[in-house]
């Protein structure tokens, strides 16, 4: 058994608050503490900002307690109000079951399932509330926190306060279902603990509340992490331009995962380091310190970058999200292979030529004006002419120049150029 998890885990920045700090110590560096976080199934993959509530699953579990995951089959059908401004839109049955069969997939990698005491286990809240009846859950449930307790959470007191918005019935109830989940789950798998991101402070407490009016169960406790924000206090998770970080890999491929986190801001790379990199806080911080000294270097946004890439993805995704960006930089693409360049077709404008066309010869200038790099094919001799286009990050300079199955990239593509940024991928087929 890990001692001082929780001091690891306020180091790394990954404690926003707990109840009973000092007590939630004690339980947890003396045995195996049964710990829970939920995730509603609100699209077929989680996002970035679900590796917070993640990597707390993660760093418990290699401590010695057991990771409950819980998937959201009867909440996510509400959403939960929490940091929201609006009103969610409600799944169908048919969304539902699919977001919960992508959610979980995604999750299972991340800890480890055994019959080991601090085996991970995945619970579906459905199971427990389809049985119960409406009229049953205002009696034995909703009768124990009052509106009062309720509306006083910050998570409903702000769309109270909403005139134009407000919150739904639906979705003021969702505190009292996902109170309820920690009830069942401390009454029935032992579970003391719930973790999750710093807006769900007040549900914790109204299911650590709920249990003990409930079941007289006392010993709970809650642990909050901070949201993932950036340097300027807004919320991660999207591109510059408005492009969601997906963890699944077909919503987002590695290649971008890794541009990602390899454009963090300087002031962000410490902090998300601790958060999330399995190094030692003692390499992180001889790292840092390595960056800040030659921050142009990038050492810690490459350490972040290929660090999460791993964990996320794997191995082999970041050697071929390393690849692809080699190629983004100008470097060469010798002994790269499709596979190793596909990644760069989600980002990059591509088309296609028969491999006869190939074959028979095609003009460099005829493809530059083909793949809109060149404007006319005048403009793509002068192009040529002036040293501004590569093949395969090759500068080619004679507007002449034609193109054969000798100057494939990889075994179908050929990459073109023009410039510094302006790419195109040519598939053969």
């Amino acid at each position: 058994m890990s001692k001082g998890i929780l001091e690891e885990l306020k180091a790394r920045g990954l404690v926003q608050a707990t109840t009973d700090e000092a007590e939630l110590a004690k339980a947890l560096d003396s045995g195996c503490v049964p710990f829970y976080a939920g995730y509603d199934p609100t699209a077929t993959s989680l996002h970035i900002g679900s590796l917070v509530p993640t990597t707390l699953l993660a760093r418990l579990q290699k401590a010695g307690h057991k990771p409950i995951i819980l998937v959201g089959g009867a909440t996510g059908m509400i959403g939960d109000p929490s940091g929201r401004s609006d009103e969610r839109s409600l799944l169908d049955a048919d969304t539902l079951a699919e977001n919960l069969a992508g959610n979980r997939r995604q999750l299972e990698p991340f800890v480890e399932f055994s019959d080991a005491a601090n085996g991970a286990m995945v619970v579906n809240n459905a199971d427990w509330f389809a049985s119960i009846g409406y009229i049953d859950f205002l009696r034995d449930v909703g009768k124990h926190l009052t509106v009062n307790y309720m509306t006083a959470k910050d998570s409903v007191k702000s769309r109270l306060n909403d005139r134009d918005q407000g919150i739904s019935y639906t979705e003021f109830s969702y505190m009292l279902l996902q109170a309820y989940d920690f009830a069942h789950l401390a009454k029935h798998h032992g579970c003391r603990l719930q973790v999750g991101g710093s807006d769900q402070w007040g549900n914790i407490t109204a299911g650590i509340e709920l249990a003990r009016k409930m079941n007289g169960q006392s010993g709970l406790f809650g642990l909050t992490a901070p949201l993932l924000l950036d340097s300027k206090g807004e919320k991660m998770g999207k591109t510059s331009k408005g492009t969601r970080i997906w963890l699944d890999p077909a919503r987002t491929s590695p290649y971008a995962f890794y541009q990602y986190w390899l454009n963090a801001e300087d002031a962000d790379v410490d902090r998300f380091l601790r958060m999330f990199s399995w190094r030692t806080l003692e390499e992180i911080a001889a790292l840092v310190a390595a960056h800040t000294e030659s921050p142009h270097q990038r050492l810690g946004q490459k350490a972040l970058a290929e660090d999460l890439t791993t964990w996320v993805h794997g191995a082999d995704a970041l050697r071929r999200a390393q690849a692809a960006s080699q190629v983004m930089f100008g470097g060469t693409l010798e002994d790269l292979s499709d596979a190793d360049l596909e990644p760069l077709l989600a980002d990059l404008p591509s088309s296609q030529i028969s491999r006869s066309q190939l074959d028979e010869g095609i003009e460099l200038c005829d493809l530059l004006h083909s793949t809109a790099l060149a404007k006319s094919k005048g403009e793509a001799r002068r192009l040529v002419a002036g040293g501004g286009v590569y093949v395969n990050n090759i500068r080619e300079n004679d507007p002449t120049r034609q193109l054969g199955a000798s100057d494939l990239g990889t075994e179908t593509m050929i990459v073109v150029r023009s410039g510094k940024k302006n790419y195109h991928i040519v598939r053969v087929g």
